[in-house]
């Protein structure tokens, strides 16, 4: 099998200068380079949503600017999902509607990555479940629910992982999340009866990837 090395996060969903402790392992190289296109339009998406655009100038990410200026298709595609509404008063609201399955291919393929790093476990199924949508979406205690990453019955990570290392240490831990890059992007890995990984990117788009 081919392999080459790849970080999770993918750094198209980050900002430079790259942490300079970024997670990265070996991975299928046919299987990881299937996933370039929907990374970019993740990324892209994500800046049309924060920006309320897709023209490059008005982008509140530098990489964003630079998919849609270099990308004109892609540009086109994401353009596309923008939808007006209006009430009845005539008061309209902007709504953006992605292209879903892309959308879970690079959390599922990003949650893999990072069970592996912090516990070494490959998860080659299917997860037994995907949720993902804005942060801001969710009531008082479901973010309070989201936001508790606990240790499954008092137990603490396995011994020589990644994941205990940062235990011990409180390296890029807050409150048991992986910090990758302030505002950006952050992730929880947890064993509670299987897997579950929870991702926040931008402080917008939350996201909960399990395995049983």
């Amino acid at each position: 099998m081919t392999t080459n090395r790849d970080h999770a996060p993918s750094k198209v969903l980050l900002d430079k200068p790259y942490p300079a402790n970024m997670p990265l392992m070996k991975v299928c190289q046919p299987c990881n380079s299937g996933f370039a296109e929907d990374e970019e339009y993740v990324a892209g998406f994500l800046g049309a949503l924060l920006s309320g655009s897709t023209e490059p100038e008005a982008q509140l990410i530098e990489r964003s600017a630079h998919i849609f200026r270099s990308n004109p298709q892609l540009r086109s595609r994401v353009e596309k999902a923008k939808h007006i509404d209006r009430d009845l008063f005539g008061e309209e609201t902007m709504l953006w509607l992605p292209e879903l399955p892309r959308f879970e291919n690079v959390l599922v393929k990003n949650a893999r990555g990072h069970a592996y790093y912090e516990i070494s476990e490959p998860l080659l199924e299917a997860p037994s479940g995907v949720w993902f949508g804005p942060l801001a979406s969710l009531t008082s205690d479901q973010t309070a629910s989201f936001e508790d990453i606990p240790w499954p019955d008092g137990l603490l990570p396995e011994v020589g992982s990644r994941m205990m290392s940062r235990f011990l240490t409180g390296d890029d831990l807050d409150d048991g999340w992986v910090i990758v890059q302030e505002g950006v992007y952050r992730y929880a890995v947890m064993q509670t009866g299987g897997m579950v990984v929870r991702i926040v990117m931008r402080e917008y788009l939350a996201a909960e990837i399990m395995w049983e």
